[in-house]
């Protein structure tokens, strides 16, 4: 056979076998790139949003002791670690591989719209036995929010859980901290119990492994909540909470605390009663 029909026979074998196998044959196609907006904190990146005071935050877990926690008991050696802002398709999942090997639980107060994103993720932490908590659904500055467009923040939010997780949360943290008497009664008065924290991190400010380290287990005592960040903003880096979780658990095993849920750490539900 003439080596020019070789060549045209070769060519429409190629082209045959390249047809079938992206046309006929079905493809496991990867994640469609997700847009910037649906990615970003409606309220801004973490470093922008963060000048809320503690001390008002200290003074709202005062006046509505009961119903807003910054901490847990002081009488035994147990701990709380708690990640906002997930779930993502690149950190959280680091974040919950060490946690499954260490078995560890934790608390990660979600983002409804990043749930709708990943919702692999979010069957994943209910499935290994962690806690899911309500961090509204775009990440807003709640308290720049009108009652209305506050409440259906978390309702919606509630909703995407419940239907990945099986139930509504009972637990809710707001997204820099942010809050003022007005909206706290108004999320009370929703059947939620506020979750804040005495230990935080920094990871948002993309502190190496080290510096993360630091700033928890010089700050840890018994009935702390820790905050980190199990995900972040366009272009926040939160590699040192990834590395530097594993020797956090270590150091804080060998010092003899336990890590519990935040449920379990106040003697409160994680989900609501009409569940």
């Amino acid at each position: 056979m003439p080596r020019k029909q070789l060549y045209i026979i070769f060519g429409l074998l190629i082209l045959s076998i390249f047809l079938v196998w992206n046309f006929i044959i079905p493809q496991d196609t990867a994640r469609k790139p997700i847009p910037f907006e649906e990615f970003d904190l409606a309220g801004g990146p973490e470093r922008y949003g963060r000048g809320f005071p503690q001390r008002e935050i200290i003074d709202l877990a005062t006046e509505f002791f009961g119903v807003f926690h910054r901490s847990g008991p002081e009488e035994q050696k147990i701990i709380a670690l708690t990640f906002d802002d997930g779930p993502d398709d690149n950190f959280t999942p680091k974040i919950l591989d060490i946690l499954k090997e260490h078995k560890v639980p934790a608390t990660f107060f979600v983002m409804g719209r990043r749930c709708e994103l990943f919702p692999e993720v979010v069957s994943r932490m209910a499935n290994e036995g962690h806690i899911i908590g309500n961090h509204t659904y775009t990440h807003p500055n709640i308290v720049k929010l009108s009652n209305k467009k506050a409440l259906k923040e978390l309702s919606d939010t509630d909703k995407i859980v419940k239907e990945i997780a099986g139930y509504t949360p009972f637990l809710f943290r707001s997204p820099y901290g942010s809050l003022d008497r007005e909206k706290t009664k108004l999320i009370v008065n929703s059947g939620y119990n506020i979750i804040a924290w005495n230990v935080d991190s920094l990871d948002w400010r993309g502190l190496s492994a080290d510096e993360v380290k630091t700033n928890i287990l010089e700050n840890v005592i018994e009935g702390s909540i820790i905050l980190q960040h199990s995900a972040g903003g366009i272009g926040e880096d939160l590699s040192g909470t990834v590395q530097a979780l594993d020797e956090i658990i270590k150091v804080l095993k060998k010092d003899g605390f336990e890590f519990v849920t935040v449920d379990k750490l106040l003697g409160i539900p994680f989900k609501k009663e009409t569940d």
